[in-house]
């Protein structure tokens, strides 16, 4: 096992860079994951990831010290730990892995949500990670969006990220362009109640940045412009709050959907053999 007290040591800086520079990251292929969470949520869809980093205090955690037993790792001391800035209070394990964008074109027939334009790491790792319980698997996020693949976005995503589509610099006006289903947006002046919306097929969510909201353009694309109820004593909702109701209510909608044909088909069955 490695063990690395110098700021100058080179390996120690690589992992310094793609902690902070999206453009490491990008160049590199690789990011890191923060957490025995995180990293084995990628392994179980990846395979083992590289190299195994892990803080000096970190090996007397039992969960950690059976996870990194007959595996390559690097151990660093607890002040590089920190100094690294991942989040206020590193879990003291980190890996060095590949990130995995989606190949090829956004598909034009499936549920999707769009991210237009939203920055802070915290809303978007959230967003992600409901998308996934949702059900959602196919996730556009608009220039000037945080990174997708950062440290921050993939620790607040849990693991999201292993199991969607995420096509990054998206051109959100041209896919909706191209898309076979309905779009629909969230906003204050909204034609219609998000409960009493009526929609069908596919649908592409569009979320909007924290303060602007979605830019005009898409909103003018959307085929629903839905508002979200709120009788208390607040105008808005944080942007992964609005997107987990939105979300939450389509899963809602197709469960019951589901239902009523089990219903519809069990009743059928037992006609056919009253017959």
């Amino acid at each position: 096992m490695k063990r690395i007290e110098s700021r100058d040591n080179p390996f120690f800086k690589r992992l310094k860079r793609l902690a902070e520079s999206g453009r490491e990251r990008k160049e590199s292929g690789q990011t890191l994951l923060d957490g025995l969470h995180l990293v084995s949520a990628y392994e179980a869809v990846h395979g083992p990831v590289e190299t195994l980093v892990v803080a000096e205090s970190a090996l007397t955690k039992s969960e950690i010290a059976q996870f990194i037993t007959q595996r390559q790792t690097v151990t660093l001391a607890d002040r590089l730990m920190r100094d690294l800035g991942l989040v206020d209070t590193p879990s003291g394990l980190l890996a060095v892995a590949p990130w995995r964008p989606a190949t090829g074109e956004a598909k034009t027939h499936i549920d999707s949500v769009l991210l237009d334009g939203i920055q802070d790491p915290g809303n978007v790792g959230a967003l992600l990670r409901t998308a996934a319980a949702a059900g959602v698997r196919q996730i556009l996020l608009a220039p000037g969006s945080a990174s997708a693949w950062s440290p921050k976005v993939l620790r607040a995503g849990q693991g999201a990220h292993f199991v969607l589509d995420i096509h990054e610099e998206a051109d959100l006006t041209a896919f909706l362009a191209r898309y076979r289903g309905a779009a629909a947006v969230t906003c204050p002046d909204g034609d219609i109640s998000l409960y009493e919306a009526d929609w069908h097929g596919p649908l592409a969510w569009i979320f909007g940045a924290e303060g602007q909201g979605v830019r005009q353009a898409l909103i003018d694309q959307a085929d629903l412009r839905l508002r979200i109820p709120m009788p208390g004593a607040v105008e808005s909702l944080n942007v992964a709050a609005a997107a987990a109701i939105c979300l939450f209510e389509a899963v809602r909608r197709n469960l019951a959907n589901t239902e009523s044909l089990n219903g519809k088909l069990q009743i059928s069955a037992k006609t056919t053999r009253s017959l």
